[in-house]
């Protein structure tokens, strides 16, 4: 599994595989918790948009380049963060279905969506079991459809970093 910090905590694998190939340009980490996913990517030398509402959360807002954003993504009007595009946009363990057409939206031309949440099954491994946070079958392939190009998908059972029922789309703009 891919590191992106110093004190080890991994980066997904799913992200780390697709992060090379992402063009040159801004990349939007949203819902970024500790900042994991915005570390790995200014380690490639993007500038990084990182935003999450609770800003202790984000341990890289310290860091030259990550332009570390308080934003509540869920508050009903579209979150600011989605009004530009970037070369890519990253989203690991988040859904608010609202938010998703403007998601696939802020991809630019040429850039990647990396996501990476969980989907319906996870509820018998514990939490997150709401169905309102796990993606039904197929909902990412759905979501870009006409919009992206799917280059991996996966909805599988997935056994690190815990147990769980994951889907996850690396897709491409033309």
């Amino acid at each position: 599994m891919a590191t992106s910090r110093p004190d080890d905590i991994p980066a997904s694998a799913w992200i780390a595989r697709f992060a090379p190939l992402v063009p040159a340009g801004a990349v939007l980490d949203l819902a970024a918790g500790s900042g994991r996913h915005s570390l790995l990517m200014r380690g490639l030398g993007h500038d990084v948009v990182a935003v999450d509402r609770d800003p202790s959360a984000l341990a890289a807002r310290a860091v030259p380049g990550i332009d570390a954003i308080a934003e509540d993504l869920e508050t009903g009007s579209m979150p600011a963060c989605l009004g530009r595009r970037y070369a890519a946009v990253i989203v690991t363990n988040y859904l608010h279905r609202p938010i998703l057409p403007a998601i696939v939206g802020a991809v630019a031309p040429g850039g990647w969506l990396l996501y990476e949440t969980f989907a319906a099954g996870n509820e018998r491994f514990g939490r997150p079991s709401n169905p309102d946070f796990l993606l039904r079958p197929g909902e990412l392939l759905e979501a870009v459809r006409g919009r992206l190009r799917v280059v991996a998908y996966e909805d599988v059972e997935a056994a690190e970093p815990r147990p769980a029922m994951v889907q996850r789309i690396a897709a491409r703009a033309a």
